[in-house]
């Protein structure tokens, strides 16, 4: 006689194949895939190209962008840039956003540190120079003598270094060749 509790009866196909995905799971990828979607619409255009997406992907959220938010047909494109997402490796494109959202931080840091190196520059003269050139063998000393020499005899005529423009042209050069 068999009792009714009797756990070989309860059996279901899926309790010894490994490879089986619930519902609930597809559910959740499902939705990590629609968000990374999201996400990808949030970024601006430049942002997207920077990104180097498949060609469909990039162009339909370039047209998520176009489509008005928080309407239904907004929710099934996402939806369908999930449904996209499929096929793109996700840790690539995290590291990808991460450094497209941090190059605004990155150019400060390096326009910081042009910054700093032009007013050492023009406070040392020569000898900062040198120095700069045995740390950065890119630079050309000509051109940064001639830059220092330009932005000194500016300074004279108006003591403002941020109005000067061979100031700015100095630091852009620096901000330029400065690859730290």
């Amino acid at each position: 006689m068999k009792i009714v509790g009797d756990s070989e009866h309860f059996h279901q196909p899926y309790d010894k194949d490994e490879n089986y995905e619930s519902r609930a799971d597809a559910k959740r990828e499902i939705a990590i895939y629609q968000e990374y979607g999201n996400r990808l619409v949030a970024l601006s255009k430049t942002q997207v190209e920077k990104l180097n997406l498949d060609e469909t992907l990039h162009d339909n959220v370039l047209k998520a962008k176009t489509i008005k938010m928080n309407t239904e047909a907004h929710r099934r494109h996402i939806q369908y840039i999930g449904k996209l997402m499929r096929y793109v490796d996700l840790e690539e494109l995290e590291v990808a956003i991460r450094n497209v959202l941090n190059k605004n931080s990155n150019e400060s840091a390096k326009t910081n540190v042009a910054d700093k190196t032009r007013d050492q520059l023009l406070a040392e003269g020569d000898s900062a120079v040198q120095a700069l050139i045995e740390q950065h063998p890119e630079f050309d000393r000509q051109k940064l003598r001639q830059f220092i020499r330009q932005t000194k005899k500016e300074l004279t005529k108006n003591a403002d270094i941020e109005a000067s423009k061979t100031a700015k042209e100095l630091s852009k050069y620096l901000r330029n060749e400065i690859k730290d």
